[in-house]
C-alpha cells in the first residue's frame, strides 16, 4: 500500500466531517480487493480490503453518525482482476436524490491526483447500492457525471475485484453534518459543475412534486398551491420532466424560488444559483429537511427560509409508518403568511385550506387507505374540544 490513509488499519472512524480529517484524506492502494454488497439493505458488509486482508475504513459510506458499509467477509469466491488505475468512487445509488448526495461524495479526488497515480486515471470505480442494478449507469447518472467533466469510464464492480491501483478519497459530501461538504467538494463544484450552462428562465419558479405521484410521499392539495402561485406570476417546474441541463439553466435563473422539500434541491444546491431567494416548504416531519437546508446553505453561501406548516401527515394502510411515504397536509392558509411576509407573494389572503371533506375526497382519489398516527388523532380532538383522547383507534 502506498501512501496509506492516516487511519489505516483501524476498523471505525469519526463520522466526516466538512472542516477536513479523513474526508480530505487521500491515498493509494495496490492490489485492493473491492467487495461490492451480495444482498441489499440498509447497512451492507461490502467495500474495500486491502492487499494484507486489512479494511479500509475511509472507503465505506457514511450517512449521518455511522456508516451503512460495514466491513465484509474475507472472499472465498473467484475473483475477477481490474488491472490499471481507478478512483474509488464509492457506492452508486440509483434513487436520484441519494445518488446527488452520496454518489459524488469522492468525485473531489479527480482535482488532486497529481502525483499519486503512476500515469492518467483509467477511470472511476463504484459498488452497487442494489445487487439487482448490476452494471448498468442511468441516463441522469451519464448526464452528472458529464457536467461535472468527469472524462474517464464509470465502471461498477458485481463482484469481487482486485484493482491493481486504487486511490481511496475520504467522503467529503453526504448526508449528516458533512451535508455542507469539504472545502474541496465545494470548490470543485464551483470550478467544475455545469460550467458552460448559463441561466435561462423566470425570475420566479415553483419546484414542484405534484406529478410524481403519491407513492413518492407528497403534498395534499399541492395543485391548489400552484394556482396561487401560477397567480403570483411563479413558472410551476416539473424537474423530472426536463434534462439535468434545463433544470441547472432555471435554477440559476430564477431569483424567487418555492419549493416542496425533496430531492431537486440537492441539485438547485450544486448549481450554486448567486442572489436567489429560496423558500422550503416542508412536506414532512424529518431530519432531512434540515440536512438539505444545509446543503443549500454550505453551496449558495445564502440561508433558505423554511416554511413549516405541516399540519398533519397522513400514512398509506398496510405499511410501516415511513416518512418518506407520507402524504403532508399543509395549512395553506398559514404557508401564505410566511411567503408574503418574506416577500415572496403579495396575497397571502387568497391562500384557503382545504376543506376536511376535500382531504378525504383526495386521500380517496388515491385508490388506497390512509391514516393518521395516534398523536395526530389526540391532537386533532384536543383542537375540536371534545375531550377524546383517541387512544382506542388504530396507529
Amino acid at each position: 500500500m502506498t501512501g496509506a490513509p492516516a487511519a489505516a488499519g483501524l476498523t471505525a472512524l469519526d463520522q466526516p466531517s466538512p472542516l477536513g480529517g479523513w474526508s480530505d484524506s487521500l491515498a493509494r492502494l495496490d492490489g485492493a480487493l473491492v467487495v461490492p454488497p451480495q444482498v441489499s439493505g440498509f447497512q451492507q458488509q461490502a467495500g474495500i480490503l486491502a492487499a494484507d486482508g486489512r479494511y479500509c475504513p475511509e472507503g465505506a459510506l457514511w450517512r449521518r453518525f455511522r456508516p451503512l458499509t460495514l466491513e465484509p467477509d474475507p472472499v472465498t469466491g473467484p475473483v475477477a482482476d481490474l488491472p490499471g488505475r481507478w478512483l474509488w468512487g464509492g457506492v452508486l445509488w440509483a434513487h436520484f436524490g441519494h445518488f446527488l448526495a452520496e454518489s459524488t461524495a469522492r468525485l473531489w479526488a479527480l482535482d488532486h491526483l497529481a502525483g499519486l497515480v503512476d500515469g492518467p486515471l483509467d477511470g472511476v470505480l463504484f459498488m452497487p447500492k442494489r445487487p439487482r442494478n448490476g452494471e448498468k449507469i442511468t441516463g441522469y447518472q451519464a448526464d452528472f457525471f458529464r457536467l461535472m467533466g468527469v472524462d474517464v469510464p464509470i465502471r461498477v464492480a458485481t463482484g469481487p475485484m482486485r484493482v491493481e491501483q486504487l486511490v481511496v478519497p475520504g467522503q467529503g459530501f453526504g448526508l449528516g453534518e458533512i451535508s455542507a461538504g469539504t472545502d474541496k467538494v465545494r470548490a470543485q463544484f464551483a470550478d467544475r459543475f455545469a460550467r458552460d450552462v448559463a441561466p435561462d428562465g423566470p425570475e420566479r419558479l415553483y419546484v414542484s412534486r405534484s406529478a410524481l405521484g403519491f407513492a413518492k410521499g407528497s403534498i395534499l392539495g399541492e395543485t391548489r398551491m400552484e394556482e396561487r402561485l401560477a397567480e403570483e406570476g411563479y413558472e410551476i417546474f416539473h424537474p423530472q420532466a426536463h434534462s439535468m441541463e434545463t433544470q441547472v439553466a432555471r435554477y440559476r435563473a430564477a431569483r424567487q424560488v418555492v419549493a416542496t422539500d425533496g430531492s431537486a434541491l440537492h441539485l438547485l444546491a450544486m448549481a450554486r444559483p448567486a442572489g436567489q431567494r429560496l423558500a422550503i416548504v416542508a412536506r414532512r416531519q424529518s431530519s432531512a429537511v434540515e440536512l438539505l437546508i444545509r446543503h443549500v446553505s454550505s453551496f449558495t453561501g445564502a440561508d433558505p427560509l423554511l416554511v413549516d406548516a405541516l399540519r398533519r401527515s397522513w400514512f398509506p394502510d398496510g405499511r410501516k409508518a415511513n416518512k418518506r411515504h407520507a402524504l403532508g397536509e399543509l395549512d395553506l392558509a398559514a404557508v401564505g403568511r410566511q411567503l408574503e411576509a418574506a416577500g415572496l407573494i403579495g396575497n397571502a389572503a387568497a391562500w384557503t385550506n382545504l376543506s376536511e371533506d376535500e382531504v378525504q375526497a383526495a386521500l380517496a382519489s388515491t385508490g388506497q387507505g390512509w391514516h393518521l398516527k395516534r398523536w395526530q388523532k389526540r391532537r386533532d380532538a384536543a383542537e375540536a374540544g371534545d375531550g377524546e383522547d383517541g387512544a382506542s383507534d388504530a396507529a
